[in-house]
């Protein structure tokens, strides 16, 4: 009987680990915890498999936006006929647990191929921030899915192809980028009550996601607007610099900055890619151009730094990798894919995913391509980013979410 048990409780003790480690890794908010497109605890099987085994599909509405992963409670926003629909699943089932929901209007325009929310949630100290298509921000108790504060958008002034920004939730504060073509704002909201704590007029907002760089201990919020780049101060959001970044080749600025220490890596515009470093004198803060690299660039995905190397999608849809140190191209993969794609470093391989559903692994090597697996795990175009978790990849796709397992 003593055998018995023991086993019974070796067994038990596994389950609990085994579903433990395959929900370990979080995914809290834009790019992940630090905001990097960085994922921990990874491990690459043995052998990559023939097919990812699909655990679970939902269906949840349209949208683009990337879910989030805390805990085994997975949570995004959609939109499901006339509302936008801010959705609570069990990371394991796929299970809806709560939904809030509000009426929304249609987009419209060039905008209304894409009707659902853009921008990923964010998660911190039990709370849910969003952000829908039309500028609305909503603040709610992630148990049980009670509105805590929800902020309007009474005067419906959008970006032409609408909100797009992922609301960052620091210090106490939930900082967002609102407004329109030409006057836009950046505003600190107080996570508890949601009063303004300060606010930045200026430039319309752009479709990229802001990012937070510390220089001689402090901190700063740096972000895209349509026309420039530029840097805030965290605390009571003071311009500390601004450099004009105007796109060109009809495109936008929808790649949000890159940080490593007090270097910005920026890309985007249609000029290639660039790198800055910020440096305090005194009580102001400079900028001194590093590198230009104009021959590789990208339209909309954000690249990742890994070993001293950026990887990404060019906006000539291919795979490509460029020496963070020098600018200089390391190597650019011949095969297309699409410059609408995202992709994370999962340590030892980076995944991609572009909008034509093809999940891509590859090794993170600055001599030359090395392709390890492709999945087909979409049949609609994909967006967002997708969530790596254990040997767990959840895949948001034009309508459903969908679990995969590797094994």
């Amino acid at each position: 009987m003593k055998k018995l048990n023991l086993a019974i409780s070796v067994i038990t003790t596994l389950i609990i680990f085994c579903s433990t480690d395959s929900f370990s890794q979080e995914w809290p908010q834009f790019r992940g915890t630090s905001r990097d497109g960085k994922v921990t605890g990874f491990k690459s099987p043995a052998s990559w498999p023939e097919h990812l085994t699909q655990v679970w599909k939902v269906k949840t509405g349209s949208g683009d936006a990337t879910p989030i992963l805390v805990g085994k409670k997975i949570y995004l926003n959609t939109r499901q006929e006339g509302d936008e629909v801010i959705l609570c699943l069990d990371a394991a089932t796929g299970k809806e647990l709560w939904a809030d929901k509000y009426p929304v209007a249609a987009a419209t325009g060039p905008a209304a191929a894409h009707p659902g929310p853009r921008s990923t949630p964010a998660f911190a100290n039990g709370k849910i921030v969003t952000f829908g298509i039309s500028g609305i921000l909503s603040c709610l108790d992630a148990a049980s899915g009670k509105v805590l504060w929800r902020k309007e958008n009474p005067t419906n002034a959008i970006p032409q192809f609408y909100t797009s920004m992922s609301p960052l939730i620091i210090d106490g504060m939930c900082v967002a980028q609102v407004g329109t073509k030409d006057n836009g704002s950046v505003i600190a909201f107080d996570m508890k009550t949601g009063k303004e704590k300060w606010t930045y007029k200026g430039e319309g907002p752009a479709y990229a996601s802001s990012s937070i760089m510390t220089v001689n201990k402090k901190k700063l919020l740096v972000l895209f607007t349509e026309k420039s780049l530029m840097a805030l101060t965290l605390e009571n959001g003071k311009l500390q610099f601004q450099i004009a970044v105007p796109p060109q080749q009809r495109f936008y600025n929808c790649v949000s900055p890159y940080i490593n220490g007090n270097i910005i890596y920026y890309t985007g515009q249609g000029t290639g890619t660039k790198a800055l470093q910020v440096i305090k004198e005194g009580a102001v803060f400079k900028t001194k151009d590093l590198w230009s690299n104009p021959d590789v660039g990208a339209k909309w995905n954000t690249p990742v730094l890994k070993d001293g190397f950026l990887y990404g999608f060019s906006d000539q849809r291919r795979i490509y990798c460029i020496n963070a140190s020098t600018g200089e191209t390391a190597w650019i993969d011949n095969a297309t894919n699409s410059d609408f794609a995202t992709l994370v470093d999962c340590g030892t391989v980076l995944i991609g995913l572009p909008s034509t559903g093809n999940l891509i692994v590859f090794k993170p090597d600055s001599k030359a391509y090395g392709e390890l697996a492709k999945y087909k795990v979409s049949d609609t175009p994909v967006y967002a980013f997708p969530i790596v978790a254990g040997n767990m990849v959840y895949v948001k796709d034009a309508e459903s979410l969908t679990l995969y397992k590797i094994e």
